[in-house]
This record gives C-alpha cells, structure tokens and sequence, in this order.
C-alpha cells in the first residue's frame, strides 16, 4: 500500500503525517509526523478564538505538508491517498484541512477519505506495537468530548456514554482559569495537584451514584468555585483544590469504565484524548486493570493530543477497504462516531 497523507485542523493544533500502513506489523509505517500548536496566539484569550484559528491553520498547512514530506523523503507523486479530518470540530478550521485535502486529491487524481476526529482518537493505539484487539471498550476524554464507547469492530461502534454538559478537558481548563492558572489550563492544573495535600477537601465524583455511563463534571466545578472563594487563596490552597479536583475526575472516569467493562462483557480498556496524557489517569487505570483483570491500552504521549497521525491511520484503514470520498468539500462541526459507515 502507497503511504497515506493525513491532516488534522479540527480545533488550534495543525497536524500532517504520512504512514505507510502495515497491518501485519503494528507500530511501525509512520513515515513523517509534524505539528504545530497555537497554543501561544490563543493564550492572551484563555481559550481558543475560531477566526484565529482558522487563519492560522491556512498559514502552517502547506509549509507542514513540505516538512512532512522532506521528513518522509517523499514526493508529493508518491503517495496513494489522502485522508483529512472532517469533523466534528470547529468549522472554518475543518474547512482548512478538507480543502487542501480535496483539491491535492484532485489535482493528483488521489482517492481522499473524510475521517471522524474520535475515530483517529480511538484507533490511535494501533500506532504501537502491541495493539488492542476489537472488541473494546473504549475512554474518549479530550477537552470537547468525555464519551464511553464500545468497539465492537472497527468501523462498527456504540456510544455507552457521553457527556451532558462540560468534558472532562474542559473543565480541567474551566477549573485552572478559575483558579488563576496560566493557558492551557489542564496540563499546569494537573501539575499544581501533584503539590496538593489529598486530605484536604473531598469533592464528589459526579453520576456514579446512579445507573448508567454518562459524564456531567458541571457540578463538579461549582464546588470547586465555592471552596476557592471560602478560602484563604494561598499557593498550597490552591494546589489542594486541585489535587482533589483532579481525583474526582480520574475516580470518576475509572469508575464508568470498570461500569461499561462490566456492561460489555469487554476485557480492554483504550483510553485516548488529550487527558488521556493525565499521569493520575493513566495509574489509576492500570491499577485498576490489575485488580480487575482488564488491559488497558492508550497511545504514546505524542498520539493524545490531536495529530496527522491518527487520521492517517484511519484514513488509511477505510481506504484499504475501499472506502473514499465524493469530491464535494464537506465538513461537519457534529458528527455522531455511530453514524459511521463499517468496513467491508
């Protein structure tokens, strides 16, 4: 198989990889990954602004795609296929990626595959070299989604939970800004809770008292408001709020999916998503799937956050299957991870 171009552009990080997928031999086929962050142009917002973005993700496509190429020792005659990003996620900047997607396919007379954004999440540990097997269950936890999935092939997946309100992403970032931490809020949150004192305070862990798989971390926040303001505000105040916030979450997240492992009948746990990076997650997970005889698979640090290399690879599976995309230029800001197509 002819290595597949992948973009990513769905929120403020602009991804291109290029992978020569081998099924036989997992971990291995990436031929070029780079990516940028604007991570900087949307700090003095607090949050990521769609127009900037967009612009933003028009001015670093074609210089990546060039690095990406130079890194793979490729030229652009030597690809197969063309996979881009085309939802969910915000519009103008999937209109970016699907845009230079379409008209490069065009212009070579490429097959082209429109991928879902958590597919390329989901199926992102299949970059490493021991790979979960179908069927799983899987964690989806970024900073616009916290949804429970079962796997039960890929291309054929069932959505056990979702989230009614904030994701877990989000309120981690929700929660720093409140707590006067610097952009992006997540990662310095859960630096700051590795100084906490775990004793302090005891938020609850949201919905786990009743059926069902669906996340709400809402209310979560609003505790956390409420201890911040009756406080004394000091720096060790501040990294115990944290540290307890940061444990209602991951004990929250741990507890659905030992629920959904139960539901399934499931024995693999994928965990992927930008939290999926959160230490406390990732050992909290693996303790439980030793207690409870469950493997847990999640892909390298590099593969949670968003990147050209997990829609590469999805990209290439539903092209491997004869999948491809009209030459109309569609994107979609929501799209249900249901309503996709299985392979054949």
């Amino acid at each position: 198989m002819k290595p597949i171009l992948g973009i990513e552009s769905s929120c403020d990080e602009t991804g291109v990889a290029i992978l020569r997928w081998q099924p036989e031999a997992p971990g291995r086929g990436l031929l070029a990954n780079v990516l940028y962050s604007q991570t900087r142009l949307h700090a003095d917002y607090g949050g990521v602004v769609p127009e900037l973005a967009s612009r933003d993700h028009v001015r670093k496509v074609l210089p990546l795609l060039r690095a990406a190429l130079a890194q793979a020792g490729l030229e652009l005659t030597d690809l197969g296929g063309i996979a881009y990003t085309a939802g969910p996620g915000l519009v103008g900047a999937l209109l970016v990626g699907a845009a230079t997607a379409r008209a490069m396919a065009w212009a070579l007379e490429l097959p082209a595959i429109a991928v879902h954004h958590m597919e390329g999440h989901l199926l992102a540990p299949l970059l490493e070299k021991d790979p979960p097997q179908p069927p799983f269950v899987a964690l989806l936890v970024s900073g616009g989604h916290s949804m429970m999935v079962h796997v039960e092939a890929i291309g054929r997946y069932r959505v056990l939970g979702d989230t009614l309100d904030d994701a877990a992403g989000e309120a981690f970032d929700k929660t720093a800004k409140l707590l006067g931490l610097p952009y992006p809020g997540g990662v310095a949150l859960a630096e700051l809770a590795e100084q906490g004192r775990a004793d302090v305070y005891r938020f609850t862990r949201p919905m786990t008292d009743r059926p069902g798989l669906d996340f709400s971390f809402s209310g979560l926040k609003t505790q956390v408001i409420m201890a911040w303001k009756k406080s004394d505000r000091s720096e060790q105040t501040r990294a115990d709020i944290a540290r307890s916030f940061e444990e209602a979450v991951v004990d929250t997240l741990a507890i659905k999916c030992r629920r959904a492992l139960e539901v399934t009948g499931a024995d693999q746990l994928v965990i992927a998503g930008g939290v999926s990076a959160n230490r406390r997650l990732r050992a909290v997970l693996a303790a439980c799937g030793k207690r409870d005889a469950f493997r847990v698979f999640s892909p390298r640090l590099a593969f949670c956050t968003d990147n050209g290399a997990m829609i590469a690879l999805a990209g290439a599976i539903r092209l491997a299957a004869g999948q491809r995309q009209g030459e109309m230029i569609e994107v979609f800001p929501r799209w249900s991870l249901e309503s996709l197509s299985a392979l054949t």
